[in-house]
Order: structure tokens, then sequence, then C-alpha cells
């Protein structure tokens, strides 16, 4: 059970192509965004689709990889664990921010030859 106490598992699509990161020469680090949406029907039978963004980074094979493979738009299936930063942006002011460290992740959408990046 010690390694569910921070894990998160989301299936949803590609909001941007990973954009990749070289620090210091050989450590590699790929950002992304991945969209979720749930839909429900209010009381008066209105149809909602509620859609949340998260922020995703991955490190060394898998930034790698996901660097090679994946794209905006793809359908992907993530695993990791919730990270939590804060930094001061260039006026001073204190931000926050939560991302998913992704472990691993899969993808669900056809594979197709724009899929496959050379």
């Amino acid at each position: 059970m010690n390694t569910l106490r921070n894990k998160v598992q989301l299936i949803g699509n590609l909001g941007v192509d990973p954009e990749i990161k070289k620090l210091n020469g050989d450590k590699v680090l790929a950002k992304m965004s991945l969209a979720t949406s749930d839909t429900y029907v209010k009381a008066n039978g209105e149809k909602v689709t509620d859609t949340q963004w998260h922020n995703l980074i991955a490190w060394g094979k898998t930034a790698e990889i996901a660097e090679k493979y994946l794209s905006k738009g793809q359908r992907i299936a993530v695993e990791g664990k919730l990270i939590n930063r804060s930094y001061e942006d260039k006026k001073g002011v204190k931000r926050y921010v939560t991302e998913i460290l992704v472990n691993e992740f899969l993808m669900l959408s056809p594979k197709t030859e724009a899929t496959a990046k050379k």
C-alpha cells in the first residue's frame, strides 16, 4: 500500500506537443499538458462537459520517448505522482504549481504516420 500514497492515473488528450529542455547537457525534461473531461447532467436536464487541465513533466528516458512519439491531441494514459512546488515570478510574486511527475505513459490513439515523429 505504500506505493499508493501518492499515485495519479489519468486518461486524456495532450494539449500541446511535448516541450523538451536539455539541462546540464545530459538531463532531459519534457513538459506537457493533459486535458481530462467529465460529462454530467444537471437537474434541469442540461448536459455539461467539465474539462480539467493537468501539467505533466517527465525526465530522462520517459522524456525522450515522449519527445519522439507524443503529439498534440493524442489520447494517452499516464501514471505518476503529484508534485507541488513554488517559485517567484519576474515581479517577485510567489506562484504555486501542481504537476504530475510521469513515471510511464501509454499511447491510446491509433498509430498514424503523424503520430510517429522522425
